[in-house]
């Protein structure tokens, strides 16, 4: 099979010998979907500009919000901090120094109602990046809106929800995998009746790619990982049409140009035939692969980090040119800290030049019929379905990641690639080439060490004042549905707006479910 990270030097009509326009092309907005999921792509609507942020408290991150929807940016994304992604409050012994420093510290539902105060919910898009605790933030998100008036059946937006990903590349995970399946698919049950505009996962190749993962596995084991979301909720008896239209997918984007935008259009193909084929979803939108993606922090230097600027915006275009629905662009200044008000407003003005000055907005899929681009396609189509094929010998995707296989292939490549890095024979500008001493430092966002205590006090006083007999009654309540199987999407919620903490709530599952240990293998 041909190395598609090193391409040929021509590409010509005789590399299209794979290639099929009338089965791989068509028109934008139909079958399979390689040009695009809509008609008219951006010439009807531009992609969704999100700024992902948050830091500190809540009202830290609320001034950050209201900053960018000023500067112009379309949706909001929430980054949370550590001990709220595995289910600790912030005076856990386990979250000692860890609150607010690498998102936002969520405690209850009065640290949810200060993050969104002055924002409408229900004519703002929001993403929440949560996994393991995604069920507690979504609920203590609707309970937000409920509080505030806001009609919860127009709520939009994305939570990411996507714990295997976890398992293979990011690690924070709290339960057993098959006990975390089952929470996610409570998520899609509930929301499909109440959240009728919200998407309720996106299933993530982001964090893959940031652990090494080449693009041809970044599109395999994501596109793996969702057709086990997909199975595990038609096993819980849901109906594939019902849930598919709002599944949602995150990619990365990369410094290889003309491969990134290959990427996107085979893994909207790959999803299409898939969504057909094996499951037999009769709705279009089924079919559809929708995703936001991010630029590349792997690939953001701590070494002359205005370099940064110019990585992103190849990054940028890749995702433009390859059809994506959202975007988040990176601060230049991330591989030292959280941006700076100055990074984030670049990082933004680049998506805003791309979309106004480039004009690649203009023309629908202009790469299509590129000898290059339509070659590059079908050879990551066919890399990823080699991978389908390993996956489906070690028994499906859970059992490939229980073995470690997965984790391992990254492994393996971020290996190849660092070892090409300090051979020389891959170029980082910068950092093995065109390198500078005695850079000047520049300005980084620094988190105010006092925010931890006054966090700590917050949550303290809320269970001091809370009521007791309703707040108990509502964590035994998430106990039974736990231990019986009932949907937990509701007691949560009755949870939330009883007062509970995140850290209670996941405590209170941990109980039913235990707790995840990762095998080690040497």
């Amino acid at each position: 099979m041909p190395d598609i990270s090193r391409p040929k030097p021509l590409y010509t009509a005789a590399d299209l010998s794979s290639f099929s326009p009338d089965r791989d092309l068509g028109f934008p907005g139909e079958f399979p979907f390689t040009r695009g999921i809509q008609p008219t792509m951006y010439r009807g609507r531009l992609w969704t500009m999100r700024q992902y942020a948050g830091m500190g408290d809540a009202e830290e991150s609320n001034r950050r919000y209201k900053f960018l929807l000023e500067q112009g940016t379309a949706g909001l994304s929430v980054a949370f901090d550590l001990p709220t992604q595995i289910g600790y409050d912030s005076d856990s012994p386990m979250a000692l120094g860890e609150v607010g420093k690498v998102g936002v510290a969520i405690d209850s539902i009065e640290d949810m109602q200060r993050l969104f105060d002055g924002i409408p919910l229900d004519r703002i898009s929001t993403s929440m990046t949560i996994n393991a605790t995604a069920s507690i933030l979504l609920a203590l998100y609707v309970a937000v809106a409920r509080r505030t008036g806001a009609n919860v059946r127009k709520l939009s937006g994305t939570i990411q929800n996507d714990i295997l990903k976890e398992y293979i590349a990011r690690g924070t995970y709290i339960y057993p995998v098959r006990h975390a399946m089952r929470i996610v698919t409570d998520v899609f049950a509930w929301a499909g009746e109440n959240l009728p505009e919200w998407n309720t996962i996106s299933i993530s190749g982001y964090h893959m790619r940031e652990a090494g993962s080449t693009a041809a596995q970044e599109v395999a084991f994501t596109l793996a990982n969702g057709m086990t979301y997909v199975q595990a909720a038609m096993d819980a008896g849901l109906d594939v049409d019902r849930f598919a239209p709002r599944l949602s997918f995150f990619f990365n984007a990369h410094n290889n140009f003309l491969e990134e935008v290959a990427k996107f259009r085979a893994a909207r193909r790959i999803w299409a035939r898939i969504m057909r084929d094996r499951f037999g979803a009769t709705n279009p939108r089924s079919w559809m692969l929708r995703f936001h993606t991010q630029t590349a922090g792997s690939t953001l230097t701590a070494q002359q980090p205005e370099n940064n600027i110019v990585r992103t915006a190849i990054q940028a275009m890749a995702a433009v040119l390859g059809g994506t629905q959202s975007l988040h662009t990176n601060g230049y200044d991330e591989a030292l800290a959280l941006p700076t008000e100055e990074a984030a407003r670049i990082a933004l003005r680049t998506q805003q030049i791309i979309a106004n000055e480039s004009g690649v907005a203009n023309t629908i899929d202009p790469f299509a019929g590129s000898y290059t681009i339509e070659s590059l396609t079908s050879q990551i189509e066919q890399h990823v379905q080699s991978y389908f094929d390993r996956i489906e010998k070690l028994g499906g995707m859970l059992s490939a990641i229980e073995r470690g296989w997965v984790q391992q292939e990254i492994q393996n490549a971020a290996y190849e690639y660092q070892r090409a890095i300090d051979t020389g024979e891959a170029t980082v500008v910068g950092v093995n080439r065109f390198t500078r001493v005695n850079d000047s430092p520049i300005p980084t966002q620094c988190i105010d060490e006092s925010l931890e205590r006054r966090q700590v006090e917050r949550v303290r006083a809320l269970r001091s004042r809370r009521d007791t007999a309703p707040w108990r009654a509502s964590l035994d309540r998430v106990r039974d549905h736990a231990r019986t199987g009932a949907n937990l999407m509701p007691a949560i919620l009755d949870a939330v707006e009883g007062c509970a903490t995140v850290g209670e709530i996941a405590s209170t599952l941990r109980e039913v479910f235990g707790e995840y240990r990762e095998s080690v293998t040497v």
